[in-house]
């Protein structure tokens, strides 16, 4: 779903476990690493996109999380000009629904392949602000805010520590 002003709308899943430390997924046959993320389709709401997309991307159903919090506004970003898809309506960026889900089910119901089509190879916890020095750089700005936004929704025993200052 493409808006008027080219931005295609879109749901981003930060997982955290008991741990407090979030799920980071390999995208296919790169060595990219981002959180869960996916279009939002004509006919859904963003939080039906979100259980869709967490079944499709990573095999977790709504029994298998709690959800914690979502972003107050759409975050959006920039796609470079060399990624842009020219065979599809003009879609310059991406705006996101962050959404901050716990697991509250085993790990072992994780599956990458539970969609015909994996989005993703490989998978870890990794500490809560990590994802900010391994994202690629344009989708930054938008995982800080939404990292920023969401700590204030994790239970106090999971809280990370403070964002570390930028140099």
């Amino acid at each position: 779903m493409i808006d008027a002003e080219g931005f295609r709308a879109n749901v981003g899943i930060i997982l955290v476990n008991d741990a407090g430390r979030v799920f980071w997924g390999r995208r296919v046959g790169q060595n990219a690493w981002q959180f869960p993320q996916g279009g939002i389709k004509h006919h859904e709401s963003p939080q039906q996109a979100l259980f869709r997309e967490l079944h499709e991307e990573i095999g977790l159903t709504r029994d298998d999380v709690e959800v914690l919090g979502a972003t107050r506004d759409w975050l959006r970003y920039l796609i470079p000009r060399r990624y842009l898809r020219r065979d599809r309506p003009p879609c310059i960026g991406q705006k996101q629904r962050w959404y901050l889900l716990r697991l509250t089910a085993g790990e072992d119901r994780i599956r990458l392949d539970a969609d015909g089509t994996p989005e993703f190879d490989a998978w870890r916890w990794v500490d809560y602000w990590t994802p900010l020095t391994q994202i690629v750089t344009f989708k930054r700005e938008v995982y800080r805010l939404a990292l920023e936004e969401l700590a204030g929704c994790l239970p106090e025993q999971r809280s990370p520590q403070p964002m570390p200052q930028r140099a």
